[in-house]
């Protein structure tokens, strides 16, 4: 299992069409992957649970990813959220 923080850099934070392209990124793997905000765990490849996060700019989330593929689904998650662009 691989935990790893990171913070939100978007300045709409993760609102739908980011989240709707993180959910793509994350059912590339078989790993499964779970972003956490405070006491709120969600299945990343869910666009419902994602959505009902409401994660804003400067919030930090966990990254939680468990499976063969864990590594690659850290690095790709992680890439994908640095990555992103603003609207």
């Amino acid at each position: 299992m691989i935990k790893k923080p990171i913070t939100i850099q978007l300045s709409d934070g993760l609102e739908a069409r980011p989240i709707a392209l993180l959910v793509q990124e994350a059912s590339q793997y078989s790993s499964t992957i779970h972003i956490e905000v405070d006491n709120k765990k969600v299945n990343a490849k869910s666009i419902m649970g994602m959505m009902s996060l409401k994660v804003s700019q400067g919030e930090q989330i966990t990254l939680v990813a468990s499976g063969t593929d864990e590594e690659e689904a850290a690095k790709g998650i992680e890439r994908f959220l640095i990555n992103v662009k603003d609207k």
